[in-house]
This record gives structure tokens, sequence and C-alpha cells, in this order.
């Protein structure tokens, strides 16, 4: 019976697309609607880099998931959600980084997620039920 329940594979898809199908939910809004990524770009832009970095986001957000939905060089597409997480982190979250929810938990646990299972995809791979399994 508990032999049944060691499946990595599976295990590891269902990782695969919890993260790729949870953080696409985030990017298909900025890609239907460019405008939305202005506010990206005035605070990349706030930092002294060019305003067009901004659409790095939709690597991290619609490309990257897509890889990882499909199983198609996974590790990258952990790679780059994970970066697109840091950079969240730094342009975005970066005073909430030490506080906690009324209810006790991080403040942060919805990009801490993201940004920890986006690694967890980078070291474990695609598994074998991938297009391109690694």
């Amino acid at each position: 019976m508990f032999q049944a329940l060691h499946n990595d594979a599976l295990g590891k898809l269902i990782l695969r697309l919890s993260v790729a199908v949870l953080m696409l939910f985030h990017g298909v809004p900025k890609l239907l609607n460019p405008g939305s990524l202005g506010w990206i770009s005035d605070m990349i832009a706030g930092y002294g880099l060019p305003a067009f970095l901004a659409y790095g986001v939709l690597i991290g957000e619609v490309i990257a998931p897509v890889m990882a939905i499909i199983g198609w060089h996974t590790r990258l597409a952990g790679l780059l959600m994970a970066g697109n997480m840091l950079v969240a982190f730094l342009l975005v979250h970066t005073g909430e980084v030490f506080m906690l929810t009324e209810n006790g938990g991080w403040q942060l646990e919805l990009q801490g997620m993201f940004l920890f299972a986006a690694l967890a995809v980078l070291f474990l791979g695609s598994g074998r039920i991938a297009f391109k399994p690694d």
C-alpha cells in the first residue's frame, strides 16, 4: 500500500503544475494588458535601470510557467520563476520581509511559496512526466 504512494515523477509533476499554473494566473493579466506594466517600469526606472526591463516579468510569469507546465527545459523555467520572485521581493516587498500578518503568519507567505517552489523545481527537474524529461 505505502509503496503506491512513492511516485517521484508524479510528485514532481504536481509541484511543477502547482507553481507554474498559479504563477501564470499572475502573468496572463499583464500579458493581456501591457499598460499594467507601467508601475513596474516606473519602479525599475527609479533604480536607474532601463524601463523596458519591466517586460522581463512576462518571461518569469508567462513563458517560464508554460515551459514548466509542459515540462520543457524545466530547470531553466524554475530558475526564471525564482529570479522573477527575487526581483519582486526587491522591487515591491523589501519592507515586508520581516513582517507578520495579524494572524501571525509571514507577510510574504504567497511570494515565499512561489520562490521556494520554483527553487524546488530548479533542483528537482521535470521528472519523467514531461515533454522533455531532465
